[in-house]
C-alpha cells in the first residue's frame, strides 16, 4: 500500500510564528530573530502515527505498526499585500492550520477572516481540516490577551480543532501535526467508503433487469396514464 500524501497550508497575520512552529516541527530548531516570510515556502515532512495519542511520548512504540504519511506544507505570507495570493497556496488542499498570537487580539480576528475565506474558497469541514493554533503561550501568564475559552469556543464553532503551541520551546507543536494528520486520514477514508459505496449501488441499479412492454402494453400504459392524470388524448 502507497504512503498517503497531504498538502496543508499554514495561515495567519505576519509575525504570529507561522514560520517558526513549521521549522520546530521538521527541523526542531527555533530563533528569536527571523525574516517574515515573503509569499510563501514550502516544506515537506512524513510522519509516523501512532495507534493512539498516548503512544506518541512513549519511546517503546514500535514503529513498524504504525501508519505513516507525506506531509507538503506551506507556510504562507501573513503581510496584506500578499493576501490576495492566498487561495493560490490553498487551492486543493488537505489541511489548514490558522495560527494567531495569544497575545495580540487583532491577530485572531484575522484567523476568523482566514477562515471565512477557506469556507468559501475551498468549501465544508467535509473538504478540507482545520485546526486553529494559539501559538506564544510560553507568554500567557504575562501577556495573554485572547482566552483560551474564547478561542476553542470559536474553534467548535466552525468545525475546527484547537491547540495551544510555544515554538520557542516546541510545546505542542508535534501534537498539532500530529491531530490534522488523523483528522485528513479519517475524513480521506470516509470518502473513499462512501465512494465504494456510490459505485456499488451505481453497479446495481445498472445490473437490474429491464422492463420491455410490447406495442399493446405500452399503449395501455400511456392511456391510463393520460386518463389519471386528466389529460385529454
Amino acid at each position: 500500500m502507497s504512503t498517503p500524501s497531504f498538502k496543508i497550508v499554514l495561515l495567519g497575520e505576519g509575525r504570529v510564528g507561522k514560520t517558526s512552529i513549521l521549522l520546530r516541527y521538521v527541523d526542531n530548531t527555533y530563533t528569536d530573530r527571523r525574516e517574515s516570510t515573503l509569499q510563501a515556502s514550502y516544506l515537506e515532512k512524513k510522519i509516523s502515527i501512532p495507534s493512539t495519542s498516548d503512544e506518541l511520548h512513549n519511546t517503546n512504540v514500535d514503529i513498524s505498526n504504525t501508519n505513516t504519511a507525506n506531509l507538503y506544507i506551506w507556510d504562507t505570507a501573513g503581510q496584506e499585500r500578499f493576501h490576495a495570493l492566498g487561495p493560490i497556496y490553498y487551492r486543493d488542499a488537505d489541511g489548514a492550520i490558522l495560527v494567531y498570537d495569544i497575545t495580540d487580539l487583532q491577530s485572531f480576528d484575522r484567523v476568523q477572516m482566514w477562515t471565512k475565506e477557506l469556507r468559501k474558497m475551498v468549501g465544508t469541514e467535509d473538504v478540507i481540516s482545520l485546526i486553529i493554533v494559539g501559538n506564544k503561550v510560553d507568554l500567557a501568564k504575562t501577556k495573554r490577551s485572547v482566552k483560551m475559552e474564547d478561542a476553542k469556543n470559536y474553534a467548535d464553532s466552525v468545525g475546527a480543532m484547537y491547540m495551544e503551541t510555544s515554538a520557542k520551546s516546541g510545546l505542542g507543536v508535534d501534537e498539532v501535526f500530529l491531530k490534522l494528520t488523523r483528522r485528513m486520514m479519517e475524513r480521506r477514508s470516509i470518502h473513499r467508503s462512501n465512494s465504494r459505496g456510490l459505485a456499488s449501488a451505481v453497479g446495481a441499479i445498472g445490473g437490474g433487469k429491464k422492463l420491455i412492454l410490447t406495442d399493446k402494453e405500452e399503449q395501455k400504459r400511456k392511456s391510463k396514464h393520460s386518463t389519471s392524470e386528466g389529460y385529454c388524448c
